[in-house]
């Protein structure tokens, strides 16, 4: 079953977080959450609060789009149950979403179309819907049902995918190359202590490593479905890497030397990205990649090229 989630912007959503502003409705939509649908006299008598207090509280809820409320025939009248929306409530700060450059060029690569892997257990692969093949048996990753991959995780080795060089059809040059995608450490189980280096190669350079925190299990991916079982790997952190001609970044911090000239952009039809932990890693602590359909952010591998 698939969970309902409200976004909400401190800027747009005050009603909202006015509705929310009262233990005693906090309590209300915890309640109807765990219960299910329940009637005024129901909720008060269970959380031991005045039937006026309870009846003023939904009231606000309900005007808030927090709950639903329907009126069914009781023994005497009627009677009003109220029924939970949403799942989970996140509280964000949106940023203005720009439009893509002009002078850019976007693919997005989905998970299960890597062309090359070498990978070693504990490691798996799954889909929104369930397992892909086996767990950790490297050879799974060949399962043609790869290509429905949202969720890749290895303890160390690499995947690799093949991006079109799209800036050779518009005859342009390449100005910065951006690879954004959602990553954390692996672990049985999780731990958001649990550091790992994570290392990208652009056509056979290293551009440098980034050092996950850890594998995080805290609460339930936004996107990540429910079949999932809680003690998984939940969510990652969407990291930003970026070369160009002063050099590799990632969420804008160097990390590397390796510029533009050292990936050779323009003697490629393509561009081919390894995402992986070396065996010299001194945090060897795996890899989990999500894609579209798990963890916080709903989208696979960004590659975007700026074009001058």
């Amino acid at each position: 079953m698939s969970r309902n989630f409200l976004v909400v912007d401190p800027e747009e959503g005050m009603p909202i977080l006015k509705g929310l502003a009262s233990p005693a409705r906090v309590a209300v939509l915890k309640l109807l959450h765990e219960k299910g649908a329940l009637n005024v006299n129901e909720i008060a008598e269970i959380l031991e609060l005045p039937q006026s207090s309870v009846s003023t509280n939904v009231q606000m809820l309900e005007d808030a789009g927090l709950i639903r409320t329907e009126t069914q025939k009781a023994r005497k009248g009627n009677q009003k149950v109220c029924h939970s929306v949403y799942d989970e409530i996140l509280v964000v700060f949106k940023n203005e979403i720009k439009e893509t450059e002009p002078d850019a060029i976007e693919v997005s690569m989905p998970l299960g179309l890597y062309t090359g892997f070498e990978v070693t257990a504990p490691c798996g692969l799954c889909s929104v819907d369930g397992i892909v093949g086996l767990l950790d048996v490297p050879n799974t990753f060949l399962d043609p049902d790869r290509m429905k991959a949202a969720l890749i995780w290895f303890t160390r080795g690499y995947v690799e995918y093949q991006f079109p060089n799209n800036a050779r059809l518009t005859n342009t040059s390449i100005r910065e190359i951006e690879f954004v995608m959602e990553l954390s450490s692996e672990v049985p189980g999780t731990s958001a202590d649990w550091p790992s280096d994570i290392t990208l190669t652009v056509n056979g350079a290293d551009i440098g490593t980034w050092t996950s925190p850890g594998d995080f299990g805290d609460k339930r991916g936004v996107f990540t479905p429910d079949w999932w079982k809680l003690k998984g790997s939940q969510y990652g952190k969407l990291k930003n890497f970026r070369i160009n001609d002063d050099g590799a970044f990632v969420d804008g911090l160097r990390i590397s030397d390796v510029s533009l000239s050292h990936l050779k952009l323009d003697e490629h039809h393509s561009i081919r990205l390894r995402i992986g932990v070396r065996d010299d890693a001194k945090h060897p602590g795996g890899i989990n990649i999500f894609g579209r359909g798990f963890g916080n952010y709903d989208q696979d591998i960004l590659l975007r090229l700026k074009t001058r």
